[in-house]
């Protein structure tokens, strides 16, 4: 009787190549596993490495001596659904990125590395007897103990340790302290955990909201893009309340992506407190059980809205009934390394296949969706006017040539900042530049700090005592004497927020200056902390980059002051006036939300610059406008497509040689598009690699794909193409 011919399955692995790989399925297999199972497979010599199947069939194109036996299959079913399977596969394909580093990003790290899928019951804590009877218990406690044991004190019923650790930033080294003196105790969660109930009451919505909020709900349960374009203050976040609020009421589960880690703790908030839902987040400053728990609560229809960064598109949902991207334009979407998606549009996708309305929201739309909405492929909704009373704010032109200055700052702007705090109002003043000085110069020979490894001028970060080059990291100290002359006379040159803080406390005193940037806000909880701060009118100076621009809303702001509009106006990239826009209106939109009408200062060299004309005298609807007529009549995205293949390495030949022999292979097939290059990056040197890039243009998106999917397969074949690092990138948001 004739052998049973084997099962061949083809396996995913999280190598950069852009295949799946055959083994034979292990004896003991009663069933084939379904795509997205995990399984023990053997890699290169004598390793075993964990693999995700892509699907199973009885033959193989490889001689049979050349195929391995697969180990022990993980998961007892797929981690995927069907509808999420596709949609990586999709991915993979359209980014042109190897299935089984799209597969394995999917995943939270502990999954990657083979843990099982076991979603475990949580643990309530609550006061213990001792902890009830004696209100301070004659202990030394630190401030981390006695906010828990605050906490607990207003919840008779205990509080969930997942809860505390997620929104309260409560770890198990405090829970641990007080269980040790006594003072509270844990017991199993008793079943599934029911949603909290809301503490606040539902906001009424005006007519534009309302408006806007029953259009999509009619809509709910097929798939519709909406573009939710609305001027900063006009509450497009009440719109998204109001409906997470009717799905989660119907059973279903809301996705919510913000671009940045900072908006989500308000965001938080507000949904617990109005609409009492069970809430998931997935971002990267979670530890890894915290990311494991929030991807299987939502994978098990335990969290009824999931909200994180871009990376929480890949999350799984059970019952997905509405997506909402909150600034939809902003570029922290685009991953710009390693898997280089777009979050919104994979969420676009996504909502799709899954049949669900999908929201863009944005008071600065970007201009492919504004393209989107023109053209009948999304749904326009406008909220035109700030929510309540509110006036928008009037922006004024500081025009610094021939001004004095102290540090950065002009006259007509101190004085500003001045009359805003005798009358006890705060004041936002933006530079989009962190550090305390962004030069170090001598004064005597010229020399410059540069950083050896990018060839750009490393900043000075005065409060750590360090130069830091804000693109590769390195760091060093500053030299006492100029390194080629011996000159003892170091100039500092420009301002970075660190200089810009040191300058507004010298200058005023007696306020409260705060500091928000990257290098201020790097341990957890801190931006919270200085939001809170910053409500509570604990601070009357705020000085931020683009982290303070955009979903904070802080009703006592009335002045903003943008320092260094300059930098914005000319660049080589063809979107820059675009982000210009967006960030000014952004941090415009900060001043005057509440009954005093807020100011903006516009501190420039070049005030007839006519996209600061454009943008003041049309608004930003008048503005895109003028963009998309260029771009339409340049043939820029949105009115065509484009690919960046870019290559760096340590000698400057071995790039520019590999993208000469890519664009010989693509102009074989490259009818209908435009190739560009191989040039150099308009950055040339990073972390030591000189960088070059090529750039493919056409004007059919089936067109381009088709000549890419060819492409890539045979740019792996390229003699000396291991010796480079390249990737390609489509749909490229920057071309630096």
């Amino acid at each position: 009787m004739p052998h049973a011919r084997p099962v061949i399955l083809r396996v995913a692995l999280p190598v950069p190549l852009r295949r799946g790989f055959e083994y034979f399925a292990p004896p003991a297999m009663t069933r084939p596993p379904g795509p997205g199972t995990r399984i023990h497979v053997p890699f290169g010599k004598s390793r075993w490495r964990i693999g995700i199947v892509l699907g199973n069939s009885m033959r193989s194109e490889l001689p049979s001596g050349r195929l391995k036996t697969a180990g022990a299959i993980i998961d007892d079913e797929p981690l995927f659904s069907a509808d999420h399977f596709r949609l990586l596969l999709w991915a993979s394909e359209y980014y042109q990125h190897p299935i089984g580093e799209v597969l394995f990003g999917a995943l939270p790290g502990a999954l990657r590395k083979g843990k099982t899928v076991e979603l475990k019951s949580d643990r309530v804590w609550r006061l213990s007897r001792a902890g009830q009877s004696q209100a301070d218990g004659g202990t030394r406690l630190g401030p981390k103990q006695a906010a828990l044991l605050s906490l607990l004190q207003q919840s008779a019923d205990g509080i969930l340790e997942g809860e505390m650790r997620l929104h309260h930033e409560i770890g198990r080294a405090t829970l641990k302290s007080l269980q040790a003196k006594g003072r509270i105790e844990s017991a199993p969660a008793p079943g599934p955990v029911e949603a909290p109930r809301p503490v606040s009451a539902q906001v009424a919505l005006n007519a534009a909201q309302a408006r806007a909020a029953g259009q999509i709900a009619a809509e709910l349960g097929r798939f519709q893009p909406f573009l939710l374009n609305g001027v900063t203050g006009s509450g497009k976040t009440e719109v998204y309340l109001n409906l997470i609020n009717t799905v989660a009421g119907s059973g279903s589960q809301a996705l919510v992506l913000v671009p940045e880690i900072g908006l989500t703790p308000q965001l938080v908030e507000r949904i617990r407190a109005r609409i009492g839902s069970r809430v998931a987040l997935m971002h990267s400053s979670l530890s890894e059980s915290e990311r494991l728990a929030s991807w299987l609560q939502a994978r098990a229809g335990q969290a009824d809205v999931l909200l994180g960064t871009r990376s929480a598109v890949w999350t799984p949902l059970r019952k997905p009934g509405i997506f909402i991207i909150d600034e939809e334009h902003d570029s922290s979407f685009k991953q710009q390394d390693g898997f280089r998606y777009s979050a919104r549009d994979v969420a676009i996708m996504r909502a799709r296949d899954a049949g669900v309305p999908i929201v863009l929201g944005s008071a600065t739309p970007s201009m492919e969706s504004l393209h989107n909405a023109r053209t009948g492929k999304y749904t326009e909704l406008r909220l035109p006017q700030r929510a309540g009373d509110a006036l928008p704010p009037e922006i004024r032109i500081v025009d610094l040539r021939h001004q004095r200055l102290d540090g950065a700052i002009s006259l007509p702007l101190i004085q500003a900042i001045d009359r805003e705090l005798a009358a006890r109002r705060q004041v936002l003043i933006f530079l989009n530049r962190r550090g305390y000085s962004p030069v170090i110069l001598c004064h005597a020979c010229g020399w410059m700090a540069t950083c050896k490894r990018c060839n750009v001028p490393l900043t000075w970060h005065k409060r750590a005592d360090r130069f830091l080059c804000h693109h590769c990291a390195l760091q060093s100290r500053l030299p006492l004497r100029c390194p080629e002359c011996g000159a003892g006379e170091l100039l500092e040159v420009g301002h970075g927020t660190e200089r810009l803080a040191e300058t507004l406390s010298r200058r005023f005193p007696e306020a409260r200056v705060l500091r928000i940037d990257r290098d201020s806000t790097r341990r957890k909880g801190v931006m919270n902390r200085m939001v809170e701060s910053i409500a509570t009118g604990d601070a009357d100076i705020l000085i931020g980059t683009q982290m303070l621009a955009k979903g904070h809303d802080f009703p006592n702001l009335t002045l903003v002051g943008i320092v260094d509009a300059d930098r914005g106006l000319y660049s080589t990239d063809y979107r820059s006036g675009e982000r210009m826009a967006q960030l000014f209106m952004q941090v415009s939109g900060r001043a005057g939300r509440a009954e005093h009408r807020g100011t903006v200062m516009i501190q420039t060299h070049h005030p007839d610059h006519p996209l600061l004309r454009s943008l003041i005298e049309h608004g930003y609807g008048g503005f895109a406008d003028a963009v998309l007529r260029e771009r339409r009549d340049a043939q820029l995205p949105p009115y065509s497509y484009l690919a960046l293949l870019r290559a760096e390495h340590y000698r400057p030949e071995t790039p520019q040689r590999f993208l000469d022999a890519a664009r010989g292979m693509l102009e074989q097939r490259a009818g209908g598009l435009q190739i560009f290059g191989p040039v150099p990056a308009p950055m040339e040197k990073r972390a030591g690699r000189h960088r070059f890039q090529l750039l493919v243009q056409g004007n059919s998106r089936a067109a381009l794909h088709k000549a890419l999917r060819s492409w890539t397969q045979e740019l792996e074949d390229i003699p000396g193409a291991r010796q480079v690092r390249w990737s390609l990138d489509v749909d490229p948001v920057d071309l630096s």
